[in-house]
């Protein structure tokens, strides 16, 4: 796992070295569609069959028929904070939030993640106790992978490794961004920076427009651009009297995904 460890911390020094020093501004910042072709270019991976290799229903049978499914309730924890390090979870269905408490108590969501995704990865490069907590958005199934088995499943798919890589890598990119927002960007900013990422990494074009289905409450952007609630709503409405989006408790609407760049890049 050390060269898993080598992998990621020489991505992490080119990363930093494109963003040419902390608190300098780079034009290739100010692209939109930068980050995507960045991403693409350093984690594009095609044809893994995730849940043929994850998930013991759709694999061989007698192929690693100990790794379980598992079901959990809306509001159950999957793990807590000092909790044994030792599994990986693939989300079949449903919906989970990634997060920790602050000394006071304060929840601060990290990620919330859903179908098709891994979280738990941190136990394969020697994480020992949990620092995070994880729990069900929703009634939710996973599939879930010891750290024995995964290094066996490793072995055997090579293009899993890869696949866990595109996981952790993309993830450090993720919160490298959000920590340079938080730094540099007012909270509108953050907001609008937040309803694009959401389009680039699940958006589905519709013609001229963009529709996340599922779109998150307002509390949970709050929590995941270090804003407040009601900053959320009035951005929302703002950008919807705007006609640059629509929204409701199920899904966002991208009217003009231009238009909404340009917005974020005027407010900066």
């Amino acid at each position: 796992m050390n060269i898993a460890k080598c992998f990621i911390f020489a991505r992490y020094m080119k990363h930093v070295h494109d963003f040419e020093g902390f608190g300098k501004k780079s034009d290739k910042w100010k692209n939109p569609n930068y980050m995507a072709a960045t991403n693409q270019s350093l984690w594009y991976l095609e044809n893994v069959d995730v849940i043929g290799i994850f998930c013991p229903t759709k694999r061989k049978q007698g192929a690693h028929e100990n790794v379980a499914q598992k079901n959990f309730k809306k509001g159950e924890y999957i793990y807590l904070p000092e909790e044994n390090s030792d599994k990986l979870y693939f989300i079949n269905e449903g919906s989970i939030k990634v997060g920790t408490y602050s000394e006071d108590g304060k929840e601060i969501t990290k990620a919330i993640l859903s179908k098709g995704e891994v979280f738990g990865e941190l136990a394969l490069i020697g994480e020992g106790q949990r620092r995070d907590f994880a729990i069900a958005q929703e009634h939710t199934n996973t599939c879930v992978v010891t750290v024995e088995e995964m290094r066996m499943l490793m072995r055997e798919h090579t293009k899993v490794g890869a696949f866990i890589m595109n996981i952790i890598g993309s993830r450090l990119l993720k919160m490298e961004r959000r920590l340079e927002s938080l730094v540099f960007k007012d909270s509108r900013t953050r907001i609008v920076e937040f309803l694009l990422e959401m389009v680039q990494d699940s958006g589905q074009r519709v013609g001229y427009e963009w529709v996340v289905r599922k779109f998150y409450t307002h509390q949970e952007i709050a929590n995941l651009t270090a804003t407040s609630r009601q900053t959320v709503t009035t951005v929302l409405n703002e950008l919807r009297n705007d006609n640059l989006i629509t929204f409701n408790r199920k899904r966002l609407l991208v009217r003009d995904r231009e238009a909404l760049q340009a917005q974020a890049l005027v407010i900066q």
